[in-house]
Order: structure tokens, then C-alpha cells, then sequence
């Protein structure tokens, strides 16, 4: 219930700075959105039919009283309400961010796994310097170096992600097979090193001592006892990654010209389409609040003492 009540409390806060932030954006919202030879009078009219020219608090209340009724209020340049593109630009996003999840994760923790029981040796080597590598170069550039190769040079993949309109699913995974692997890249070297971390710190503990003495073979050690504690620091890292995640949508979504809450946003964002902006990063807020307490619950499910509040 702690846990619950201070997410709530982040998103408060988190919807009083995209409502600073927004309005700290440079231009007039009539103006941008009647463009530059606009009669100044259509401009003033405009911002008074959409509430913009009252005072800041007034519109933050009246924002917050729609938010808190599930009303995400009326995008500014469709002149319609933003759950209508919201919805399907979340949809999008998920499906990528999914993607990405279904790839990483195992590939992450294998590598991982694999590096530390070979710590030392080259494999272990390979696996930290090429994940930790890949790891600083940004999205933008591996997914020009991917789009070069395996879309314009070999043609295996499409350099698009949008589909068809009656796509099925595995088309739909085959055209975003390419865009998620600019992410896959920046964050399997965080999730490796951490499941490697967690590993040698499992390998090293008495209780795996104990399994081994007892009798129990080297795979079911690893299966039984090492796993299952090394999983603990690697959820956390996952967790946090998909705020990062859903920050490299926005360039991916870009450079692949796909419809997602990313380019929504920076749509938004371009127009001063405040309402969409707003409404896009209190969804992406909403989406980590709930992963974090995921992976509390998960947590909590592989180890006793968090469970039982440290009395297992």
C-alpha cells in the first residue's frame, strides 16, 4: 500500500512538470495552429475558445478535474479527443516494446548466466565488452548502421515498420523485427551485467556450497538454487529499463516512421498540441508505475525475505 500511494504521488508530480514543461514551450498555440500569416484577432480567439490564455493554475485544476474523471481531454490540432489516437498509438507502442521485451530478456539473462559461469575466460570477455559496447552507441546510429545493412544492402527486412492494413501477426512481428533491434542492443549490456553480477554472487554463496555437497548435480544446482537468486537484481534492472525503453521509442519510432506514443508525442509536442502531450506522458508514467510494482510482486515471489518482510 506504501508503494501504491507514493506511485500516485510520482504521477502528481509527474503531471505538474509536463504541465510546466509544456507550457514553457516556445510559440503561441493559435499561432501554431493557424499558422504564421493568421489575423492576430482569429489568433486571440482561437486560445480563448481553447482555454490557453487563462492563468496557468485555473487551466492546471481544470486538466487535473478532467484526469481525475478519465476524461484525457481534446487534442488541440484533430479537434478530437486524444483517447481516439491515444489508444492506438499505445497499442502500437506495446507491440514494439514487446517485441523488444521477448528478445532481450532471455538473450540478456543468457548471456549473462553463460558469462558468469565462464568468468575469466574469454566467452565471459566477449559477452561483457560487446554488450557494454553496443550499449553506448545511441539508437539513432545503430538503427541507420541496421536500416543500411539489412534493409537497403541484404532486403531481409522491411525499412518501414508500418504494415499493411490487414497484416496478420507474424507480418506485423516481421516489420518490427528491425526497429527493435537498435533497442535490443542498448539494453541487453545493462541486463547481461547484471544477471552475470548476480550469477558469480549466487555461485560464490553457501547455500550453493550446501546444494553441492548434499549431492545435487552442477545443472541442478544451477537450476534449483543459482538461477532463482540471480534473477532478484536482474528484475529490478529490467523494470527500470522501461522507462529508457519507452524514451528510445521516440527516436526509433521516428526513424522507422511508426505510429506509436512516441512520435505521438513529439508530434504533440511540435504543434503544442498540449492535451495530447500532456495525456501521452502521463500514460508513459502510468506504464512505469505499473511495471515497477511488477517487478516488486515478482520479486517478492522469488525471495521469502522480502515477502515476509525479512523475517524468513
Amino acid at each position: 500500500m506504501k508503494r501504491l500511494l507514493l506511485s500516485l504521488l510520482t504521477l502528481v508530480l509527474l503531471s505538474m512538470l509536463v504541465f510546466a514543461g509544456g507550457r514553457m514551450l516556445p510559440g503561441n498555440v493559435g499561432r501554431a495552429m493557424l499558422g504564421p500569416f493568421a489575423d492576430q484577432r482569429a489568433v486571440d480567439k482561437l486560445n480563448q475558445e481553447m482555454g490557453t490564455d487563462r492563468p496557468l493554475v485555473v487551466q492546471y485544476g481544470s486538466w487535473m478535474a478532467d484526469l481525475a474523471q478519465g476524461d484525457l481531454g481534446k487534442s488541440y490540432a484533430y479537434r478530437a479527443p486524444v483517447t481516439k489516437f491515444l489508444g492506438t498509438a499505445a497499442v502500437n507502442s506495446a507491440k514494439l516494446a514487446a517485441v523488444v521485451f521477448l528478445i532481450v530478456v532471455p538473450l540478456g539473462i543468457l548471456g549473462g548466466v553463460i558469462a558468469a559461469l565462464y568468468r575469466g575466460r574469454a566467452v565471459d570477455r566477449t559477452i561483457s565488452v560487446s554488450g557494454l559496447s553496443a550499449t553506448v552507441v545511441p539508437e539513432f546510429v545503430s538503427g541507420i548502421v541496421l536500416i543500411l545493412i539489412f534493409g537497403v544492402w541484404l532486403k531481409w527486412f522491411p525499412i518501414s515498420a508500418t504494415w499493411p492494413r490487414d497484416a496478420g501477426f507474424l507480418t506485423q512481428v516481421y516489420h518490427l523485427i528491425l526497429p527493435a533491434m537498435p533497442l535490443v542492443l542498448v539494453l541487453f549490456g545493462y541486463i547481461a551485467r547484471m544477471a552475470r553480477a548476480g550469477t558469480i554472487e549466487a555461485l560464490d554463496s553457501e547455500y550453493t556450497r550446501t546444494a553441492i555437497l548434499k549431492g545435487l548435480t552442477y545443472p541442478q544446482v544451477i537450476w534449483r538454487h543459482v538461477l532463482r537468486n540471480a534473477l532478484l537484481p536482474t528484475i529490478s534492472v529490467i523494470a527500470t529499463q522501461t522507462v529508457y525503453l519507452i524514451g528510445g521509442l521516440v527516436v526509433i519510432e521516428i526513424l522507422f516512421r511508426y505510429q506509436g506514443i512516441g512520435s505521438l508525442i513529439y508530434t504533440a509536442a511540435n504543434k503544442k498540441d498540449f492535451p495530447m502531450l500532456q495525456a501521452g506522458v502521463m500514460v508513459v508514467g502510468a506504464l512505469f508505475m505499473v511495471s515497477t510494482l511488477i517487478a516488486d510482486v515478482l520479486q517478492a515471489m522469488l525471495n521469502p525475505r522480502i515477502r515476509f518482510g525479512g523475517k524468513a
